[in-house]
């Protein structure tokens, strides 16, 4: 069967070397397996790339089709490439089928700068690790906003030699280990073959230079063990579960790299009096069977404090009365409310109250007396 390389890129037939590289550039980042996506369909999509980028396999292909590799002078197979199994630990092995070779500028964000081209000349010291942290909250605080101090024993940027892993005055030479380029070629073998990896130098952190003396208190990594305080904005109507980053607030990095982020997941403490369902306040409220009947102002607790509410005569058990914009706020990214009397620019939900209708255990004669007549009026 035919295959239409084009239409797997989604190109036109006179499709410039450009276009047919960024619209396989676009699809890979889609489809590729690392990322969730098909790998069959990735398979497709590298498979007409080889193709379509090649202008002497795109020259048979235009006249021979998708079969013009079995018309002899291909060389070992599809497209002149190999076939691979990745054998990871990860589920087992997972074929793909194609030439890598000219990938690089396409993979190099995927593998940390394999492939070899596009991190040719770049520079790239590790980055510091990121921080996750839980943060519990009382209900109020996730309805209005709060600030809270965080205590992190962490990796600091050095005091003493700002981060740079070198002595004051020390002088810096070109690294041996990457010859000053920041970078090490390795090749890894797999079946069929083996194909080339570049990764930053390990003892450089990708600089291409080295400190003739190291910092004396850092030992060179630019980085020390230590504690910071933090004050972390809780912004208004933040639900439980959500998570707050703060760039740059985590791990320092090795050798004046940048820092990695904190992520802090909020916890948000139960309160017997209120749940919360998306922006809404969710409470009950209990009344008797006579406010039920005839109706009553009865007093409830929201999360602006107590308020009237009006009950209406012949209420049900179950019913729920709502009461417009005294929910929680729609999630603010300005900060904590001063106050909580403090007004709302931002849309609110709304608290719904659940009426619960109290029948009474013990009735006086009385009372007995009178329901009686109600129910031969049938009431």
């Amino acid at each position: 069967m035919q295959k239409d390389y084009y239409k797997t890129l989604g190109i036109d037939k006179n499709a410039s070397p450009d276009e047919i590289k960024a619209s396989f550039r676009r699809l890979a980042m889609e489809h590729h397996p690392d990322r969730g996506g098909n790998s069959e369909k990735f398979k497709e999509i590298n498979e007409a790339y080889q193709v379509l980028s090649d202008s002497g396999k795109r020259a048979q292909y235009d006249q021979f089709g998708s079969d013009f590799q079995n018309m002899g002078g291909m060389g070992g197979g599809p497209f002149g490439g190999f076939r691979y199994e990745d054998f990871s630990a990860q589920g087992g092995p997972q074929q793909w089928s194609g030439d890598f070779g000219n990938l690089g500028d396409i993979f190099g964000d995927f593998f940390g700068g394999g492939f070899s081209e596009q991190t040719q000349g770049r520079k790239r010291r590790k980055k510091g690790r990121d921080i996750q942290v839980d943060l519990t909250v009382d209900f109020l605080e996730s309805v209005f906003g709060a600030e809270k101090e965080l205590s992190l024993y962490k990796d600091l940027v050095c005091p003493t030699c700002g981060g740079e892993g070198a002595e004051r005055g020390s002088k810096k030479t070109t690294c041996k280990t990457c010859g000053g380029h920041g970078k090490v070629v390795s090749q890894k073998r797999i079946l069929f073959g083996s194909f080339q990896t570049v990764s930053p130098c390990p003892d450089c952190d990708g600089t291409g230079s080295r400190a003739e003396k190291k910092c004396s208190e850092c030992g060179g990594a630019g980085a020390v063990k230590g504690e910071e305080t933090l004050v972390l904005k809780i912004p208004a109507g933040i639900s439980d579960g959500e998570a707050i980053r703060l760039s740059g607030k985590g791990e320092a990095g090795r050798r004046g790299a940048g820092a990695g982020d904190l992520y802090a997941r909020i916890r948000v403490k139960p309160d017997k009096r209120f749940e919360r369902e998306g922006f809404d306040i969710l409470s009950e409220k209990e009344i008797t069977f006579s406010q039920a009947a005839l109706g009553a102002i009865v007093e409830v607790e929201t999360v602006d404090g107590r308020v009237d509410l009006k009950i209406p005569a012949g209420v049900q058990s179950g019913e729920i009365i709502r009461l417009r914009g005294k929910g929680a706020p729609h999630l603010q990214s300005s900060g904590p409310a001063s106050t909580h009397s403090e007004l709302w620019r931002g849309k609110r939900g709304d608290h719904l109250v659940t009426i619960v209708v109290k029948t009474p255990r013990k009735l006086s004669k009385k009372a007995k007396r009178l329901l009686e007549e109600m129910k031969e009026e049938g009431v």
